[in-house]
């Protein structure tokens, strides 16, 4: 009987252990998802604190950022002008290039080709 009851101490404590470690996964992943949320909430609150300190840079620097986006709509403006005065004068020598490459034609046969063909049919 000593035997019977030594397996079944073993088995209680394997029983035991099996139960500690579904315990301790789960306080694993509960602690990893407490540590995500803390991770977020300073995520959160450093990336409130830097906007912070842009948006008094920028009041800081411009004013109201009215006049700022006044002068980059300009700048923009400006440039689109400047690059659609390109495309008017550039469009012409751009068509003349593709068609004297579509319509140039080599009518001269490559010589691998030409040794090739003689292979193929014999010929000298």
């Amino acid at each position: 009987m000593s035997n019977q009851s030594g397996i079944q101490e073993l088995m209680a404590a394997e029983t035991r252990a099996s139960q500690i470690v579904a315990e301790a996964r789960m306080a694993r992943g509960d602690r990893m998802k407490q540590a995500k949320t803390d991770a977020q909430e300073l995520i959160d609150a450093y990336r409130a604190e830097k906007q912070e300190e842009f948006n008094n840079r920028v009041l800081a620097a411009g004013g109201s950022g009215g006049s700022a986006s006044a002068k980059l709509q300009a700048e923009t403006n400006n440039e689109i002008q400047i690059m659609q005065g390109q495309f008017q004068r550039n469009a012409q020598k751009a068509v003349d290039v593709l068609l004297s490459k579509c319509c140039e034609v080599s009518l001269e046969v490559p010589s691998a080709r030409v040794r090739s063909t003689q292979k193929q049919y014999g010929g000298q």
